[in-house]
């Protein structure tokens, strides 16, 4: 394959499987991502039933699913336990499953895997002949560790594996890419603020190596995001017990680089029950969110012994396929 056509056909594919399916809201974003040569974008896309639900804000939010938003929320976990996630969206087809290893006083281990299918296209040359099948795959790998160092404050680091795969298989040329990189994730929460059912959150995202494709010249730098949110449990002001809870979290997120228009995420959870039986109703509403469209989500959940199930789903309506997007299920096990 040519060096000119490496540098132009093959990337606008790759982007061309992920923008093309978007909605042309989220498509137009994606799009300006690019054009900032941004590469990893599928690590924008959300995951996680109780996230989704609550429309992505989830940086101040403790349990399993904080190892994709703020590792910190991962501190406090007692027990083992192992999670598996599956979600579709219109960029793609996301599976994960991630296993904790969890001390109330010395802190939670994890270790995580994601696979996001961004789907299978014709892959055809200037002419329009037919070359083959064309292939989007992208890996996340993390390592996660968390916990509470001071009173009230946790502290969680995730370091990651990154590795994006664009394949054609067919009469091609080549075969296809591969691109590897690391990135970090750093995140706090500051629980019980001035003896308050108030939790403040914090996490710098994605931060790593460029995702370099052919060589140092055309690497483009990970989507680095910044996050900042607040969680008040509002029942507690009024309801003297633990097994019933009413959660608000407010968040904002922004780009490290070239940052000046922030998302802005909100999200509510009602729950009732104690540790080993409780249901959960959430709803959210995410403003200016990259990949995603602008609007609501509303899930459910059960505890119930030692099993975990969360069923998400996002109300907003796509411009391009006239559909909302599929539901999201998370499965949760306790060992």
């Amino acid at each position: 394959m040519s060096s000119a056509f490496r540098r132009t056909a093959i990337p606008l594919a790759v982007f061309g499987l992920v923008a093309s399916a978007l909605p042309a809201s989220a498509s137009a974003r994606a799009q300006d991502s690019a054009s900032g040569s941004e590469g990893a974008l599928f690590l924008l896309l959300p995951v996680g039933a109780k996230s989704i639900a609550m429309a992505r804000a989830a940086t101040a939010t403790r349990g399993a699913e904080s190892v994709w938003w703020n590792p910190a929320g991962l501190a406090g976990e007692s027990e083992s336990r192992i999670d598996i996630f599956r979600g579709e969206d219109l960029a793609g087809d996301a599976t994960a499953i991630s296993g904790l290893i969890g001390d109330a006083s010395l802190g939670t281990l994890g270790l995580s895997y994601m696979l996001f299918d961004g789907g299978t296209q014709d892959f055809r040359d200037a002419q329009g002949n037919f070359l083959g099948k064309a292939s989007y795959r992208n890996h996340l790998g993390v390592l996660s560790a968390a916990s509470e160092v001071l009173p009230h404050l946790a502290l969680g680091l995730n370091f990651k594996v990154i590795q994006s795969r664009f394949a054609c298989r067919g009469q091609c040329i080549d075969a296809g890419i591969t691109a590897t990189t690391w990135a970090v994730d750093m995140g706090a929460q500051w629980r019980d603020v001035l003896s308050l059912p108030v939790t403040l959150g914090a996490a710098l995202v994605h931060l790593g190596g460029d995702l370099q494709v052919f060589n140092e010249e055309q690497a483009d730098p990970l989507p680095t995001r910044v996050r900042l949110a607040v969680a008040w449990d509002v029942l507690r002001h009024w309801v003297e017990t633990d097994e019933l809870h009413g959660v608000l979290t407010v968040e904002l997120e922004d780009r490290w680089r070239d940052p000046g228009s922030p998302a802005t995420y909100v999200g509510a959870e009602l729950s009732a029950g104690g540790t080993e039986q409780a249901i959960f109703v959430r709803a959210g509403y995410a403003f200016g969110a990259q990949l995603q469209v602008d609007g609501a989500g509303v899930g459910v959940g059960i505890r119930y012994d030692r099993f975990d199930l969360g069923i998400a789903k996002s109300l907003a309506s796509s411009s391009l396929v006239g559909d909302t997007e599929p539901v999201q299920i998370s499965l949760g096990f306790i060992l």
